[in-house]
């Protein structure tokens, strides 16, 4: 059995930085992760790539050639990389052991882990090959500025965990930019109450009964919560790695090691 964390979220909200310094992390820790890129159009890492999406396809090649923008170019190269699931990627995963822990970054792209079913295929793929996954979604701290913005990434996290079905770890990233830390409270477990009466106070009336449904789904689904990420304390990485840990059940089949007792040690 191996294991798998999926980082998503939208352009810019700190995935690769994330790859690098969770990669450092468990470094200081001797534990051993692999780093997959899934962006064919990264360029620079601040970590060791184990397997790169770029051996198979890249943004640069499928432009030039085929005369695509940048956008219509990414998805090519993920329906391209969706195509060849049972071929490259699978090769790709013969050269991991059972028990190897890997770290997908991908694309942020948001329809990826929206509405298109790629990652969606490409996850099933992973639990074929007996990986247990955990969907890590990323969210810039400095997006949340105000409840409608908060409302957005609520639910742009929402359509990915009911897209990509999987156990969802929330983060809110880039939290050691963030100056008044007492601002964000009430965004990381919210209220249903708390999030119309703020709603209400900033659109127009005629949005009533839309603030209403929008508030009661995030409460009524109670699992858009968010986990602050300073990426300059280790213990907030640590936290942070342990409840991902818990949602794939890493660790849990590792054997226990019992030091063998002599009973004339202590005479």
């Amino acid at each position: 059995m191996g294991y798998a964390q999926l980082v998503i979220g939208p352009a810019g909200s700190g995935k690769s930085t994330y790859c690098s310094s969770l990669y450092q992390h468990c470094e200081a820790l001797r534990r051993r992760i692999h780093i997959v890129n899934l962006d064919p159009a990264a360029e620079h890492f601040d970590y060791p790539v184990s397997t790169d999406i770029r051996e198979l396809i890249s943004l640069d090649d499928v432009m030039e050639e085929l005369g695509l923008g940048p956008n219509g170019g990414l998805m090519y190269c993920m329906e391209h990389l969706e195509d060849n699931l049972d071929d490259w990627l699978a090769e790709e995963l013969e050269n991991y052991l059972d028990d190897d822990y890997l770290v997908f970054d991908c694309p942020g792209q948001i329809e990826l882990f929206t509405h298109v079913p790629v990652l969606r295929n490409f996850i099933e793929h992973l639990k074929r090959k007996s990986f247990n996954v955990c969907a890590v979604y990323l969210l810039d701290s400095q997006f949340i500025t105000d409840v409608t913005k908060y409302i957005s990434g609520c639910m742009s996290s929402l359509s990915a965990m009911v897209q990509l079905e999987l156990p969802h770890v929330n983060i809110l990233s880039k939290m050691d930019l963030v100056k008044n830390k007492k601002d964000l409270d009430y965004y990381l477990e919210p209220e249903a109450r708390v999030l119309l009466s703020e709603l209400n106070q900033h659109m127009a009336p005629q949005y009533g009964k839309l603030n209403k449904a929008l508030a009661e789904l995030v409460d009524e689904f109670s699992m858009v919560n968010f986990v602050p990420l300073d990426l300059r304390k280790e213990k907030s990485i640590q936290y942070v790695l342990s409840m991902i840990d818990n949602c794939i059940q890493y660790g849990e089949d590792a054997d226990v090691k019992i030091r063998d007792f002599d009973p004339d040690a202590d005479d």
